[in-house]
């Protein structure tokens, strides 16, 4: 009994570890401030996302608040701390006004993405 209750905590916990691991993927999508994330819900939220513009994305509370990433189906990601800075950068960088897709790559956990690589979309 006791060997057979051993073996079940080493599954679970096995278990648990795989599950934290996250899922590596690969997305597509569209950069919007956390702040103004609400916007991504609804009917024609992925439209309301392209028409988010750069500049609000770069107002302070809405830098302060983090990024997310909004997928042509309307999934919304936030990205973790490294992926806001990477996000910040290309805010800063690009010459769009708004509408700024992006591809990310990294490990999903749960609804935000620990970022490894970010790029706007060409």
């Amino acid at each position: 009994m006791r060997k057979s209750l051993t073996l079940s905590l080493i599954v679970l916990l096995a278990g648990v570890v795989f599950a934290s691991a996250g899922e590596k993927v690969k997305l597509t999508g569209y950069l919007i401030d956390n702040a103004c994330s609400a916007r991504a819900k609804g009917d024609g939220a992925v439209e309301k996302v392209k028409n988010h513009t750069v500049k609000c994305a770069q107002m302070p509370p809405c830098a302060k608040s983090g990024y997310a990433l909004v997928t042509e189906d309307g999934k919304l990601f936030k990205l973790d701390e490294e992926g806001n800075k990477k996000a910040a950068d290309i805010l800063a960088a690009t010459k769009k006004e708004k509408a700024l897709s992006v591809n990310v790559e990294g490990m999903l956990d749960g609804d935000m993405i620990k970022v490894s690589s970010i790029s706007e979309t060409k």
